[in-house]
């Protein structure tokens, strides 16, 4: 299984992501305790990283016009390498074989935004996330919503994408506002723009790049915060590895809370997320 939401086609008439500057000071989760200090494992056993991403999946992987890898996954393995003191190679794999590129020790680890579900768990390993997949709600910068809650919600129009987990979690949690259900992504930010509908409630990393597109016309923004149930928004992206592997597992666990405690983390995420997703 793939990542659970497809966001490449959002950034079609991307304009520079800049361009609409975040409307509240950046938040991001604890994803690794501050607080513990794990000792550096020894990896002199390791003569390097070799890394499989995909090459199609903007901002987290892409072709850049000369040719070469760039996006958050691919920064984020290269400052991994750094951190560990190894050399790094990252190579593209289509999805259906890297699990047999791992299985075959024709690579170490795979850094291609993988949800960790329950299947995905039966093929590969994880490190701990390293990030999250939230659901947030969008409205009209002209909105007169402040406080996001049920009752708040109560009568007003949210849309939703149908058949969602966003879907379900408004059924469940917000009863008393009336659910409109798309089809379509492109329908659905055709009404919030014009305000046909109240708000609407969607997995944050999509929303997060459709607001700093041009097709959002800088009609919108987020409301409330990040909504991160696991039972309905899963677990996150971990990078995928052998099972058995614990010297590998445990290094590169150890060098993304070193990342994230020397902000490099939070740089990588600002650039290619200016427009924050939590």
């Amino acid at each position: 299984m793939r990542r659970i939401f497809l966001i490449a086609s959002l950034l079609l008439g991307l304009l520079p992501l800049r361009a609409f500057a975040a409307d509240a000071p950046p938040y991001l989760p604890n994803l690794w305790d501050p607080q513990h200090h794990a000792a550096k494992p020894d990896v002199s056993a390791l003569r390097g990283l070799r890394i499989i991403t995909e090459d199609d999946d903007p901002p987290f992987h892409f072709l850049l016009p000369d040719g070469s890898l760039s996006g958050f996954d691919v920064d984020l393995a290269r400052a991994i390498c750094q951190e560990l003191q190894l050399t790094c190679s990252i190579q593209v794999r289509r999805w259906d074989l890297m699990a047999e590129a791992l299985d075959a020790n024709q690579a170490d680890a795979a850094v291609a935004s993988i949800a960790i579900t329950p299947r995905s768990r039966r093929v590969f390993a994880f490190t701990t996330p390293y990030y999250k997949t939230p659901a947030r709600f969008i409205a009209r910068r002209d909105s007169n919503l402040q406080d996001i809650s049920a009752q708040a919600l109560k009568g007003k129009t949210i849309g939703v994408l149908a058949h969602s987990a966003h879907a379900a979690y408004l059924d469940t949690f917000f009863p008393q506002a009336q659910i409109k259900r798309y089809e379509a992504a492109d329908a659905l930010h055709a009404d919030l723009r014009s305000g046909a509908i109240d708000a609407m409630f969607g997995d944050g990393i999509a929303s997060s790049l459709w607001l700093g597109s041009a097709d959002a016309k800088n009609c919108c923004m987020f409301k409330g915060g990040p909504y991160l149930d696991p039972a309905y928004f899963g677990e996150g992206a971990g990078i995928a590895l052998k099972p058995g592997n614990v010297l590998i597992r445990r290094a590169i666990d150890y060098a993304l809370a070193k990342i994230a405690e020397k902000g490099i983390y939070t740089d990588l995420y600002l650039k290619y997320f200016p427009i924050g997703f939590y």
